[in-house]
């Protein structure tokens, strides 16, 4: 199958098997960054807003620096969102290596015309 349109069709139907499996992780973890930002705004004195958006930027290892927690607890539980950022990254990484592994498979599969 060297048919680029269903290669793609393989592709996409894969990697939404696939992220329909790891949903309640990707779920459990973005609820999780969230929850930390909000910890660590209310320790700090920030809006939620705010909050939010640094548990994002940290999470996913953006990093702008333009909101920075000051104390050691409030440090320690970036952290966390950090390892949190990672894993949802990592798993979103594999779910998209597996349906290119499987396209790829697919196409190995069918002799070309």
């Amino acid at each position: 199958m060297n048919n680029p349109q269903a290669l793609r069709r393989v592709f996409t139907r894969t990697l939404i098997a696939g992220l329909r499996v790891v949903w309640p992780i990707l779920s459990g973890l973005i609820g999780a960054m969230i929850a930390l930002g909000i910890v660590i705004g209310l320790l700090e004195g920030w809006p939620l807003h705010q909050s939010i958006y640094f548990s994002f930027i940290t999470g996913l290892t953006i990093g702008y620096g333009d909101i920075v927690p000051r104390s050691p607890l409030t440090r320690s539980i970036a952290v966390l969102i950090g390892v949190c950022g990672l894993l949802l990254t990592a798993l979103v990484a594999a779910v998209a290596v597996r349906a290119l592994t499987a396209t790829l498979d697919d196409a190995k599969s069918d002799p070309p015309p």
